[in-house]
């Protein structure tokens, strides 16, 4: 899991969401001036993530992100960025950037969780300690770990 803290511009708002996924503490800077940004950016010590030459020149510690496409700005990433690494880790939360915090075994499902959203009985789930968002191993989970591996493999384009 990285240990430094990522900023993605409203540009890299898919990559932010993988990021997450990998485990990294990635803000993402939806609606925000480069200025916020910035200094957001200085106060929390966070590397801003950018395909923005100018944002990326004025920033303290930045990767301007030159791939168009995803699995390209996740490699670039896992090279530029010490300690990111190309593994699903049930750490943060997808959409908030909250952390996960696994559920005890038994814990009852939330009200209305149902049918193929439901984790199938005796699966380790996450929850999201801020916005209530659960995750467990499942199908996705393998899709992901399949096209990182993909994406990431030495010699990929």
């Amino acid at each position: 899991m990285a240990t430094d803290r990522l900023l993605a511009d409203e540009m890299l708002g898919r990559l932010a969401r993988y990021l997450r996924m990998l485990g990294c503490d990635t803000v993402y800077a939806r609606g925000w001036s480069d200025e916020e940004i910035v200094r957001r950016a200085r106060e929390e010590a966070r590397i801003v993530l950018t395909r923005d030459r100018q944002l990326a020149a004025r920033a303290d510690r930045a990767v301007r992100v030159l791939a168009p496409d995803l699995p390209g700005q996740l490699r670039q990433v896992v090279e530029q960025v010490p300690g990111v690494r190309p593994d699903v880790a049930f750490v943060r939360c997808t959409l908030c950037n909250g952390p996960l915090r696994p559920e005890e075994p038994g814990t009852p499902a939330p009200a209305g969780s149902t049918g193929p959203g439901r984790p199938p009985p005796g699966t380790r789930v996450f929850v999201c300690g801020a916005c209530g968002h659960q995750y467990w191993e499942g199908s996705h989970t393998a899709d992901v770990r399949r096209h990182l591996a993909e994406w990431i493999a030495p010699g990929s384009t």
